[in-house]
């Protein structure tokens, strides 16, 4: 029987631009969670700075949850996880409805935003009074204040995450509510990305999708920042 897609006109999989998923791919869906209060109030928004959604992060996260019962697109999630920050463990509280078998999700640290350290619940004010201006472009090796991540730990830490959890789900649609940081970090990573890189500055939109997926031949990217459910809440 024939492996080629139904629109690639019968060229092999070995030459065609986009072969075809074989059958034991894992699929891994990462949300960033809606917008938070601390975004909003400009708090460092660590396990103790965050406070959970904003008015328009919770009704980006209904927006979500809508599309994703309308869809069904990961109702076939086989685990579903979020960081232990508060604004994703709401995100995923809301959308859990069209996730998988509705349950909430597993929360786990390693999936969290950048650590801040002593920094959690500053102000970005007061942050600069004590910490000054770091920037993790011209050194990423550089801790963003005591106790906290650099920008290289947080990478590491982040992606390797993603990576076991997906390694755990072997052939599953894994879903992980987690944070722009995140999800730039598993772009740094999984894909080719040139030694050294700094950020890349993605505009990852709150509860957009960014879909990978895992197969023998290592990581492919699917979609980035699918946020076509947030286009009704701009009208």
């Amino acid at each position: 029987m024939s492996t080629a897609a139904p629109d690639d006109g019968g060229a092999p999989r070995g030459v065609r631009t986009v072969p075809d998923a074989p059958a034991d791919t894992t699929r891994v869906v990462l949300i960033r969670h809606g917008e938070a209060t601390c975004n909003v109030e400009g708090v460092v928004g660590g396990r103790g700075g965050c406070t959970g959604l904003s008015a328009t992060g919770r009704r980006q996260a209904k927006a979500l949850a809508a599309r994703l019962v309308k869809t069904g697109e990961l109702s076939g999630a086989g685990a579903f996880y979020s960081s232990v920050l508060a604004r994703a463990i709401e995100t995923g509280g809301i959308a859990a409805r069209g996730i998988g078998d509705g349950t909430a999700p597993v929360e786990d640290c390693a999936l969290c935003e950048l650590h801040p350290g002593e920094a959690d619940g500053l102000t970005w004010d007061e942050f600069r009074a004590r910490y000054g201006e770091p920037d993790f472009d011209a050194d990423p090796e550089a801790v963003v204040a005591p106790g906290g991540e650099s920008w290289s730990s947080f990478v590491a830490r982040a992606s390797g995450a993603v990576a076991r959890v997906a390694a755990a789900h072997r052939g599953r649609l894994v879903v992980i509510v987690c944070h722009a940081g995140v999800i730039e970090s598993t772009l740094l990573a999984f894909l080719p990305v040139a030694a050294g890189r700094g950020r890349l500055g993605l505009p990852t939109e709150h509860t957009s999708l960014t879909e990978w997926e895992k197969g023998e031949g290592g990581w492919r990217l699917v979609r980035y920042n699918d946020a076509a459910h947030l286009r009704a809440l701009d009208c």
